[in-house]
Parts: C-alpha cells; structure tokens; sequence
C-alpha cells in the first residue's frame, strides 16, 4: 500500500508493492535509453562507466576491488539485454492508479514526492534520453528556482547525469555526482598528471580516509551543480526554445559539441563563475577548470591562463574579471548562433562551426 504521512520511511522502494510497477518501468525505459546510446562513447569512457555501473548496481563501496569474473559476465549479460530491447518505444510510467508519458516529470512527481521519491526525465548529449528514479532528500527554494536533491537511487542509466533542470525546477543527483566525482579521481590515478585535478584533490584527503574526503567533495561539488543548472535556466530565459530545437537537428556532430559548449560558458558567466569567486572556493574552482571539456578550453583561453595564473600566484584579479565580463560575449556569441539557424536551420552546421572557431574569448 501507499505510505501515508504518519508511515515509517522503509529501507527501500521494493518495500512498497504497489510502486513496483514504476520502479520496473524506469528501469526498462534506462535499458532502452542505454540500448541506443552506449556506443556514444568511446571504448576507454565507457568501460570506465560499466565498471561504475556494476559497482552501482551490485552496491559495491568504491574501494573494494571489482572481480573481473563476475563483471566480466555482468557485462555480457547486460549488453545482450540492450541488444532485446533497444528497438522497444519507451514505457509508459504507472504511479500508484495514474499512469503518465515518461517525459511527463512534473506530473509523476505530483504522485512520487509525498511518498518521498523523486522522478527526473529529459535529454543529454547527444539528444540521448535520461531517466532516474531516486529517494527524495531535500526539497527547497533557492534565489527563485525550486530544488531537488535526490540521495540512494533505485533505476538510473548509464550516463547518470548528477543534475537537470526543468523550466525553474532543478534536480540534482547526489548519488550520481559522487559517483561522477569518483571516477574522476579514479581516472586521474591512472597517470597522476599535474594539473587542476591534482589541486582539487589537494583540497581533499583522498589518501588517508577516501569516503570521508569523496563525501566533503560531494557535498562542496552541489553548490557548483546547483549554479550551473541555475545558469542554465537563466540561459534558456534569454535564448528562447529555438535552441533545444536546433540541438535536436545536430545530434553526434561536431557543431552540436561546439554549440553546447558556448551555452555552458554563457550559463556559467551567468551564476557559476561568479557565485564560486564571490566565496572564493578554492577547491571548487579548481575542479570547475578540472571538469571541462577540451572544446570549452578551446573557446575561452582567456579563463584557463586566467586561472593558471591564479592557481601558481594567488592572483585572482584576471579569473574575476573572466567572471565579470564575459556575459556580453557568450550572450551575443549564442544569438548570433541562433540567427544563423534561424536563416538557414537545414544546412548550417559548417557555418556555425566557422563562427564559433572564430569567436574564442
């Protein structure tokens, strides 16, 4: 049966027999999602995110060894799951006597959030479509924007995004942002390079106590999630829906990576950088350069010797001044995007790129 308010939380969702049909229904709509999209990354990445995934699945603590046999034969099993179901359209969802559209989040969260679980649904890269389902650990309001934070989760996907917005509702994922976390650090144990990975987990004491310090990581890494989906919203206020549209007409193409990069930068000009500087979080600052992605290095050289310059002399004045003045430039870059779709959305692609290979700041 339902919980009712005066119902003590159960240690599980399994626990509640009449949400299993949902929590089914998520976890099938993730094997689909998965089917068709697993291929999106390349061979190193998406090992790196099995191993992850059947450490999620098999609730294994992050320092315990994985057993090759066992993963081995996971990993069979599952991909010849996705190769039976990814030709099958997406589940509707079932909540209790209602039953909704599996993009319909608001709807089914109306049902889900009073028993204390929250549902998110939407698009990644690549248009590929994301679905979880989690237990609800906070929900709040923050400078306007409603925020949900999310802890243990029950049916996620391989990509795991740690956080989504929709219209000024933002979710965030803390089991899949510590999860993200750990496999950065992980993937920067394999060669130990020099570099802002290196001072963010110099902020950290990984060495001696992993969880405790992945668990301060976790925790200082939700404030920058939470202003770059704050960032995003605010981005998508000033460009309108056109551009999710044309995102949808560029999927795995080099202009698709290139435009998403140029939105970030806006959505980050707009609250990140600057609530991060205001704080002057060090650690959080250093995995913020750590975090990005080589296209977003490539467009704003400036920020990087910024922060290079910040990071060996304590000399912030040029990364605030990144932080202050950058709007007008993403801003204008990311309408000038836009007109160019809008002129000729059917064949513009090697226009866009010209542009945006043009216009680093």
């Amino acid at each position: 049966m339902p919980l009712s308010p005066d119902s003590p939380a159960p240690d599980s969702i399994e626990e509640i027999s009449d949400l299993l049909p949902t929590l089914e229904a998520v976890r099938s709509n993730c094997d689909i999602a998965d089917a068709r999209h697993a291929t999106d990354y390349t061979l190193c990445v998406y090992l790196l995110k099995m191993r992850e995934y059947f450490r999620w699945e098999n609730n294994l603590p992050f320092n315990h060894k994985l057993p090759h046999k066992e993963l081995t034969e996971w990993l069979t099993v599952r991909e010849t799951r996705w190769e039976a179901v990814e030709q099958r359209h997406f589940e509707d969802i079932p909540v209790l006597d209602t039953v909704h559209d599996p993009f319909d989040a608001e709807a089914i969260n109306q049902q889900l959030n009073p028993l204390g679980y929250v549902y998110s649904s939407g698009y990644g890269h690549n248009m590929k479509p994301m679905f979880y389902l989690g237990e609800l650990e906070t929900h709040e309001t923050y400078k306007g924007y409603t925020l949900i934070v999310s802890g243990r989760e029950y049916a996620r996907d391989l990509a795991s995004q740690p956080a989504m917005s929709l219209g000024k509702t933002i979710f965030v994922r803390r089991e899949s942002l510590r999860r993200m976390l750990w496999e950065k650090v992980e993937e920067w144990r394999w060669n130990k390079p020099v570099n802002a990975m290196q001072n963010a987990l110099a902020c950290y004491d990984f060495d001696n106590d992993a969880e405790q310090a992945l668990d301060a990581m976790t925790e200082n890494e939700l404030l920058s999630v939470k202003l770059h989906e704050i960032g995003e919203v605010k981005a998508g206020e000033l460009l309108g829906d056109q551009w999710q549209a044309m995102l949808a007409g560029m999927p795995h193409s080099k202009a698709e990576i290139m435009i998403r990069a140029v939105r970030d930068h806006l959505a980050d000009a707009l609250s990140t950088l600057p609530e991060l500087l205001s704080g002057m979080n060090s650690a959080a600052l250093h995995f913020y350069i750590a975090n990005m992605a080589n296209m977003r290095k490539q467009l704003y050289p400036s920020l990087i010797s910024a922060y290079e310059t910040w990071a060996t002399t304590g000399n912030s004045h040029a990364l605030e001044r990144c932080a202050t003045d950058s709007v007008e430039h993403w801003q204008t870059l990311c309408e000038s995007v836009l007109a160019i779709y809008r002129k000729n959305n059917s064949n513009c692609q090697q226009e866009l790129i010209t542009l945006i290979e043009s216009s680093p700041r």
